[in-house]
């Protein structure tokens, strides 16, 4: 085509060069020159006029594989987004949750064969009483346990605790089988005036004596943040569990001065974690409460003693940072129906999805490691691991001095 265009523009060109020769008497040079100039003109507006559809062209494509490049883009952060949603999704937790839903599921199944095997059974047959390892279909509320009273009397032990007699042991709670320590509860104790130690069952006030409690675990958060602040510059942090009531979450100065020492401790605030009874965490009044989230909120945690029944909202319980309950393992043992309606061996699993374990106290032998194991169990406490005793540098527990089973009023 530019080829055809050029030849018109020569002609054109000698169309006027023989215009001007024959036409404007122009010398042969003159006719020329005008002939070249005419040609050289049309050949440059050609080559401009080629140029600028040339430009128009490449900024048209140039626009276009912008438009593709941004929709390349688009794809690519929405590909990106695509790919973050499936990474951020824990599918191995799902499926430990389906399958620990199909298992409860399964588990009741059974039961109610078993409980329909068992009534059939009783109609042609009475059966005589004996342990059972499934759960009763209708468990029976657990009857309210009355706590021996103390024998050391209270103005006893407020002059004992002038006279700094209040000492802390730790006894440990370990982890089945390899029954290593998991953690340590603080165990108050008193030191009589003969040298022997009293447990804090034979002098801790049960009625009254607020002040005293509160002083008890006011000396007690002191020592164990002590001992935690010694592990850690060690490079063995452990956890502490430390005794707490009512009587310290209820008064003002004593709450105020447990979360200021929670604050000035952050960092070991995660093996902190208090002690309190299941009585006394259920009848926490509003006040009492806003002080234990906001413990919680500060790193520390839960564990809730004497746990009658495990009916209850475990994963309320973990959302307000109880991180264990305590059951008898005698009773548990004997009577797990007065506990839960699931079988004995999958109670311990189920809680343990909303991350809150079951501790086992007052392991007295070896057959109870053992049932408790076959339940599920993975810590436990007792005197058959390890009784309580003092801490000494390097945090191993030395065998506590010898304390007499049971202390008359006479001798106190």
């Amino acid at each position: 085509m530019q080829a055809l265009v050029y030849t018109f523009i020569a002609l054109a060109a000698a169309g006027v060069g023989a215009t001007a020769y024959f036409g404007l008497t122009f010398t042969p040079a003159e006719a020329v020159l005008a002939a070249v100039v005419f040609g050289c003109v049309c050949v440059v507006l050609m080559e401009r006029t080629l140029r600028q559809r040339a430009e128009n062209r490449l900024e048209r494509a140039i626009e276009d594989l912008s438009r593709l490049l941004a929709t390349d883009a688009q794809a690519g952060a929405v590909l990106g987004q695509r790919i973050n949603a499936m990474a951020d999704i824990n599918a191995d937790n799902r499926l430990e949750g389906v399958e620990a839903d199909i298992s409860v599921l399964g588990t009741v199944i059974r039961q109610v064969a078993e409980a329909v095997a068992e009534i059939e059974e009783r109609v042609t047959k009475p059966q005589p009483a004996g342990r059972d390892r499934m759960i009763a279909a209708t468990p029976q509320p657990p009857a309210p346990v009355r706590e021996p009273e103390p024998v050391i009397p209270l103005e006893t032990l407020r002059q004992a605790l002038s006279e700094q007699r209040l000492i802390y042991h730790i006894q440990p709670v370990v982890t089945l089988p390899q029954r290593r320590p998991q953690g340590y509860d603080l165990v108050p104790r008193l030191m009589l005036e003969e040298g022997d130690l009293a447990d804090s069952v034979d002098f801790m006030p049960r009625r009254g004596g607020h002040d005293v409690l509160r002083q008890i675990e006011g000396v007690g958060l002191v020592e164990a943040i002590n001992i935690c602040r010694r592990a850690r510059s060690s490079g063995q942090p452990i956890k502490l569990y430390i005794p707490l009531s009512r009587a310290s979450l209820g008064d003002s100065a004593s709450s105020e001065q447990l979360l200021a020492s929670l604050e000035a401790n952050r960092v070991i605030a995660e093996g902190l974690i208090f002690a309190i009874s299941e009585t006394e965490w259920f009848s926490l009044n509003t006040g009492e409460r806003a002080i234990a989230d906001a413990m919680a909120k500060k790193g520390a945690g839960f564990s809730i003693l004497n746990v009658r029944s495990l009916r209850v909202d475990v994963a309320e319980l973990a959302a307000q940072n109880v991180r264990s309950l305590r059951v008898d393992a005698a009773r548990f043992i004997d009577a797990p129906e007065s506990f839960t309606d699931f079988h004995a061996a999958d109670i311990a699993g189920y809680v343990a999805r909303s991350e809150v374990m079951l501790i086992a106290t007052g392991i007295a032998n070896e057959r109870q490691i053992i049932e408790l194991l076959e339940d599920g169990f993975v810590l436990v406490q007792g005197p058959h691991i390890a009784a309580p005793g003092p801490v000494r540098p390097d945090l191993v527990v030395e065998p506590p001095r010898p304390v007499r089973p049971q202390l008359r009023r006479a001798e106190v």
